[in-house]
């Protein structure tokens, strides 16, 4: 009967049409004259409003809102249309935006997750595998091909995707024709590098943990201001990958990373790569990328796509002409670790790698060895100082 009803349900739905995505907050002023905005430091993508009833207001710029009602709360009658009812405890969710996950991980979260939209041996967070691994989380199919059943069986109350659900917006349809409310994570298009963390605050209402969402964000924001009032270095620095093709894979001007260097006192040395597109990066081959990027100070390679490098011998079999930077030559190569894109609350932890980085002092690689330089008081301060998302290639 269940597998009837759903064929019934996704065979009307199939022609659906794709709601339209604004890009500016879609807050209209009418939830309630008596909500009360949350304030927001960096984020523009949602807005929180506490509703007098103790309910929250969510209204994120793709236009969509949910109304979360307390746990044991009534459900008010005068909900807008439009607005989907989201009722806490919020459980059995099903997550295909991967950022999210370190999100609900970071406020104690994570049993709110039930279905993920990524396999096991797709995480690279630790408490992820192993809840997939004990079974507490289990795969429920890409964000283009759920696995409708389970989703139902399992009783999901929330679907929480990225914006990569736009390329496939009759699953979005479906979903939300089948009870199930559509949660779209646009942290990505944060103009600000602690806009993307912000949305923490979001999960914390979503689960009541509003507490835990503002203690973890601050300490990014700690992390930050430890370093954003110091002078610009004036290093230069190129962030990059080499694609399977043998071209290499740079970030654009306007990206989310380079904002992050300057952020760090550094300069990103393709500052002229625009903001034009959708997409975040652009590919160039080899002998374009050496002609830019040759008198870099800083190179970092981007791990996250085909693994970790640890030694600059490694980087060299994947192009040989890296050995003609100075900044090669000179061991000013860095790698990032392979969780960095997946660890989405800390930005600014990162940022605090990359200042170390560019102001480190030549030949000292690692905390350790910097500590070994010093004594007394000095070196119990440096050996706090090693880097948690960047490591030197040897």
């Amino acid at each position: 009967m269940m597998i009837g009803l759903i064929a019934t349900v996704l065979g009307a739905c199939g022609n659906a049409q794709a709601p339209a995505v604004l890009e500016e907050p879609a807050g209209d002023g009418q939830t309630s004259p008596a909500g009360q905005e949350v304030p927001l430091d960096y984020a523009e993508g949602f807005s929180l409003t506490q509703m007098e009833d103790g309910c929250t207001l969510i209204t994120i710029s793709d236009g969509g809102r949910f109304l979360v009602v307390p746990e044991g709360a009534k459900v008010p009658d005068d909900v807008e249309e439009g607005t989907a009812v989201v009722e806490q405890p919020v459980e059995q969710i099903y997550l295909a935006a991967t950022a999210v996950m370190d999100m609900f991980t970071s406020i104690g979260g994570l049993d709110a997750i039930r279905l993920s939209g990524t396999k096991e041996d797709g995480w690279y967070i630790p408490e992820a595998r192993e809840a997939m691994a004990s079974g507490a989380i289990v795969y429920a199919g890409k964000y283009n091909m759920p696995d409708y059943e389970r989703i139902l069986r399992e009783g999901c109350s929330l679907a929480v995707e990225s914006t990569m659900i736009y390329h496939a917006p009759e699953v979005k349809e479906k979903l939300e024709a089948l009870g199930i409310p559509v949660l779209v994570d646009r942290s990505s298009y944060e103009p600000h590098p602690l806009g993307r963390t912000e949305w923490v605050k979001l999960y914390g209402a979503l689960l009541g943990r509003e507490e835990e969402a503002e203690a973890v964000f601050q300490k990014q924001k700690e992390a930050l201001r430890s370093v954003e009032q110091e002078e610009p270095t004036g290093k230069t620095v190129a962030f990059f990958y080499i694609t399977s093709a043998g071209s290499v894979s740079v970030r654009r001007s306007g990206d989310y990373v380079p904002k992050m260097i300057q952020l760090a006192g550094g300069t990103y040395i393709f500052s002229d790569l625009g903001d034009d597109s959708a997409a975040s990066s652009v590919n160039m081959q080899m002998e374009e990328f050496y002609a830019r990027a040759k008198d870099a100070d800083y190179l970092i390679y981007n791990s996250t796509i085909d693994g970790e490098l640890h030694t600059r011998e490694a980087l060299l079999q994947k192009s040989p002409l890296l050995a003609e930077f100075p900044a090669f030559s000179e061991g000013r190569v860095f790698c990032t670790t392979q969780n960095l894109y997946q660890e989405s609350m800390k930005t600014g932890e990162f940022v605090r790698d990359v200042h170390r980085m560019l102001t480190m002092e030549r030949g000292a690689e690692t905390a350790e060895e910097r500590a070994e330089e010093t004594s007394g008081e000095r070196a119990e301060e440096t050996t706090d100082e090693a880097f948690t998302y960047l490591f030197p290639m040897e």
